[in-house]
C-alpha cells in the first residue's frame, strides 16, 4: 500500500514575513529621523508680550481707567495720576506683563473708591494732659474702676450711655479720676450725593477721655468737679455705706513686725 504524501495546509492568518537584510550601521538607519526631531525641538518659538502701550492707550484713556484695569487683572494698586503720559502707560504695561514695579508707583487705596464721595471724618483729638500736681504713678495706694458713670456728652447721656472711669488714690491723700472711653462716631449735617442719596456732611468723634485729673487735693479739699463726682459716688450704695468710702477714699494701715510687737513706739 502506497503512502500518500500530505500537503501542508497553509494558515491563512499567518502574514508572510519578508526577509530583512541586516543593517551594517544602525546610526545610518535612524539618522534622518533624529535630525528631524532635533530641528523641530531647536526651532525658536516667537512670542509677543500680551500687553503693549498702544493697546493700553487706546482702551484706557485716563489714569483712573488704567489703574482700575491693572487692579482687576493683577490686584496691584498703582498711583498714576499726574504722571507723565508715556511713563504711566509703561508702568501699567510692566505690571500687566509681570515685571516688578518701582515702589514709588504703588498706591494704597482701591482705585474704585471715589474720595470726593467719601464722608469726611474728623481726626481724633489728643488725650488731655495729666494734672502736673499729681504724684508719680508709683505712689498709688489703691485703684477703683467703674463702667457705669453717666456720659459727659448730653446726647449720649440722654441715651443712657455710660463711660469707663478710673479712680486713683495716692499715698499722700490725693484722689484723681480719668475717663478712659469709649469713643464713638456721630454723623453731623446732611447733603445729597451725585446719586441722589442723603448722606452726612461730616462724621465727628464723641471722645469723653479726660486724662488724669484731680478730685481731692493733698490738703483734703475737693476741686469743683471733685465735689460732684464724690456726691455721685456716694449715691452708689454698698451695704450700709457707699462706693466712695468703701472703694475710693479708702484708708490703709500698714503693719510691720515692730508695730505688731510694740504699738506704743511712735518713733518707728
Amino acid at each position: 500500500m502506497k503512502k500518500q504524501k500530505t500537503k501542508t495546509q497553509e494558515n491563512i492568518w499567518d502574514t508572510p514575513t519578508e526577509e530583512t537584510k541586516p543593517v551594517d550601521n544602525v546610526a545610518e538607519q535612524y539618522s534622518e529621523e533624529v535630525e528631524k526631531v532635533i530641528k523641530t525641538k531647536s526651532a525658536p518659538i516667537l512670542t509677543e508680550q500680551e500687553y503693549d502701550i498702544d493697546g493700553l492707550m487706546t482702551d484706557f484713556p485716563t489714569a483712573t481707567d488704567l489703574e482700575r484695569f491693572v487692579y482687576d487683572e493683577t490686584g496691584i494698586v498703582l498711583s498714576l495720576k499726574g504722571r507723565a503720559n508715556k511713563l504711566k502707560y509703561q508702568v501699567a504695561m510692566d505690571a500687566l506683563n509681570g515685571i516688578e514695579v518701582d515702589p514709588k508707583f504703588i498706591g494704597t487705596e482701591n482705585p474704585y473708591i471715589d474720595r470726593t464721595e467719601l464722608v469726611p471724618v474728623d481726626p481724633i483729638k489728643e488725650v488731655p494732659a495729666r494734672d502736673r500736681s499729681l504724684p508719680d504713678r508709683s505712689e498709688i495706694q489703691n485703684v477703683f474702676y467703674s463702667p457705669v458713670i453717666p456720659h459727659p456728652d448730653e446726647e449720649a447721656r440722654a441715651q443712657d450711655k455710660k463711660v469707663h472711669m478710673l479712680f486713683r488714690k495716692y499715698k499722700n491723700g490725693m484722689i484723681s479720676y480719668e475717663i478712659l472711653g469709649p469713643l464713638e462716631q456721630r454723623p453731623h449735617g446732611e447733603k445729597i450725593d451725585k446719586f441722589g442719596r442723603t448722606r452726612p456732611e461730616v462724621i465727628k468723634w464723641v471722645d469723653p477721655r479726660t486724662g488724669e485729673q484731680v478730685i481731692m487735693r493733698e490738703d483734703g479739699t475737693l476741686t469743683p468737679q471733685g465735689k460732684r463726682l464724690r456726691a455721685m459716688m456716694q449715691t452708689f450704695k454698698v451695704n450700709n455705706t457707699n462706693q466712695w468710702q468703701v472703694w475710693i477714699d479708702r484708708e490703709f494701715v500698714s503693719l510691720n513686725d515692730s508695730v505688731a510687737h510694740n504699738p506704743w513706739d511712735l518713733t518707728k
